[in-house]
């Protein structure tokens, strides 16, 4: 699994949240990225957040009562 890299994906039930979201991050410096649900994952939205692990924690903080996240799972891209 060499130059395999892992991200975490939040997912959303609406692009408007995913775009919010993005918008939040983006104001406070944190690095994040909206993609395309990959296949291997289901969502109502269609686009997700892509972000690095080390980064969760703040970024859920950041969020936490300002956008609904519907789940946040591993990716291995």
């Amino acid at each position: 699994m060499s130059g395999q890299k892992t991200y975490m994906v939040m997912l959303f039930k609406a692009v408007s949240y995913a775009l919010k979201a993005e918008k939040i991050l983006q104001q406070e410096g944190l690095t994040c990225k909206l993609i395309p649900v990959p296949k291997q994952i289901s969502s109502d939205c269609g686009v997700c957040l892509r972000f690095e692990p080390q980064n969760r924690e703040r970024i859920e903080t950041s969020l936490c009562g300002r956008v609904e996240v519907e789940e946040i799972r591993d990716l291995i891209n």
